[in-house]
């Protein structure tokens, strides 16, 4: 997914505002969710949101996405942003984070997801990383939970 950043999307610096950056991380990533579900789906939660470098006006936001783990009726989603600036050619890191989707059914209650089978090395260790982070995040819910 490609965005141009515009003004309206920048602050007073010139850098693209952190909350147009996650709203454009939330739809490329739903995107992912919903082919994979092929479902309606909606976003439970954002993990490890890091913002690594500005993207400027007039850059060129690259956004990709893939389900990493799918754990009953929620899959973890990865996020990586890169900028490009189109007089140079640069392209630059600018953003990472970790979504969880939930497939919900026609009553809109969760359903379960189709698994995933990682092949390569690389989609086995996003698979390997993304259980642990859904292990974390169940424990952190717990938790929430149990205080109330």
């Amino acid at each position: 997914m490609h965005e141009l950043v515009l003004p309206n999307d920048t602050n007073l610096l010139g850098n693209i505002l952190g909350g147009r950056v996650m709203h454009l991380m939330d739809v490329c990533a739903a995107m992912s969710a919903y082919k994979h579900a092929r479902r309606p789906v909606v976003t439970a939660s954002v993990d490890h949101l890091d913002f690594l470098a500005p993207a400027k006006k007039g850059d060129i936001v690259i956004l990709k996405s893939s389900v990493n783990y799918v754990h009953k009726t929620s899959m973890e989603v990865g996020v990586r942003i890169e900028a490009e600036t189109p007089l140079t050619g640069e392209i630059r890191h600018t953003a990472t984070a970790y979504l969880t989707f939930v497939a919900l059914n026609d009553n809109k209650k969760p359903m379960k997801i189709p698994d995933i089978i990682p092949g390569t090395y690389k989609e086995k260790y996003r698979y390997s990383e993304g259980e642990k982070r859904a292990l974390e995040r169940r424990k952190r819910l717990k938790q929430i939970k149990n205080k109330k």
